[in-house]
């Protein structure tokens, strides 16, 4: 039975830097790596005007259902689309090469901790803790350079639903973690100590 890893943390944490370390870590053909941003609900349908508006930090925004599903069938051994969420054209699609079951499920995302049907499927939960200021310059640079957003835009998300939601579902689902680790991807101790964990649950 593979052992699902639950990275979770706030917007810019360093969740996603964690889990490819941790996949190199750990051999890279023993590792499928899930992020919960290719879980989004479609949004090409909706109104451009709602789309501006749209609260993607609530866990109403994540398909949670179909996650649950796919991690039940990589579990099982059976392979599973790979999916993507298309931020331009907020649209969710599906990629030509399926992600099939490894030995380690790496599930990335600033809302797993918060839904009990993804935790009852974890192994291993683990909550990256960053401090704020960090994580909202490690955001700006983001949406600025990789998404070609407005600094008014990234603002006004940020006051209105990225904040907002990281104090009321985010920072709370800490609590439930294994682990919380300071620093993420630069904690070479965490990373030394989870990688060991995992291969001792392998072996």
């Amino acid at each position: 039975m593979p052992i699902v890893v639950g990275i979770a943390g706030g917007t810019g944490s360093g969740k996603t830097s964690f889990a490819n370390k941790l996949r190199q870590r750990l051999g890279e053909e023993r590792c499928v790596l899930i992020a919960q941003d290719a879980y989004y609900r479609d949004g090409s349908a909706l109104d451009p005007a709602l789309r501006a508006t749209h609260n993607y930090d609530h866990p109403d925004a994540f398909d949670v259902s179909l996650l649950v599903q796919d991690l039940r069938d990589l579990k099982a051994g059976r392979p599973v689309p790979q999916l993507t969420y298309d931020y331009a054209t907020y649209s969710r699609r599906v990629l030509s090469d399926p992600l099939v079951p490894r030995p380690v499920i790496l599930l990335e995302g600033i809302l797993i901790l918060v839904e009990d049907a993804l935790r009852r499927l974890m192994n291993i939960k683990l909550f990256i803790d960053t401090d704020a200021d960090v994580r909202l310059l490690r955001r700006l640079r983001r949406d600025l350079v990789e998404r070609q957003r407005s600094f008014e835009t990234v603002e006004a998300r940020y006051l209105t639903s990225v904040r907002p939601m990281h104090l009321e579902f985010v920072e709370p689902s800490k609590r439930y973690a294994d682990l919380i680790i300071p620093e993420g991807a630069q904690n070479e101790v965490a990373l030394e100590a989870v990688a060991a964990r995992i291969d001792a649950m392998l072996a």
